[in-house]
């Protein structure tokens, strides 16, 4: 009885091992590395979200004399 449940321990520190080091690091370095992709994504969204808003307070103080006769005016066609 004693070998068999030494066996029985042993059998369970091995899947006790593969469960940690195959699925729950595998989980967590997956996750913190979706979040530091998630991250950046979102800091260059911001980025370009002010250089955007940079370009078009400029645009629109450049193109504030702009006439009317450089506009086209079109037909729709049916």
């Amino acid at each position: 009885m004693n070998l068999f449940r030494l066996f029985f321990e042993l059998f369970l520190l091995y899947v006790l091992y593969k469960f940690i080091f195959e699925f729950v690091i595998p989980i967590y370095q997956t996750t913190k590395h979706i979040k530091r992709k998630m991250s950046d994504m979102q800091e260059k969204m911001n980025e370009n979200a002010t250089h955007q808003a940079f370009f078009e307070t400029s645009k629109k103080t450049n193109n504030s004399t702009v006439s009317d006769s450089e506009y086209i005016d079109y037909e729709e066609v049916k």
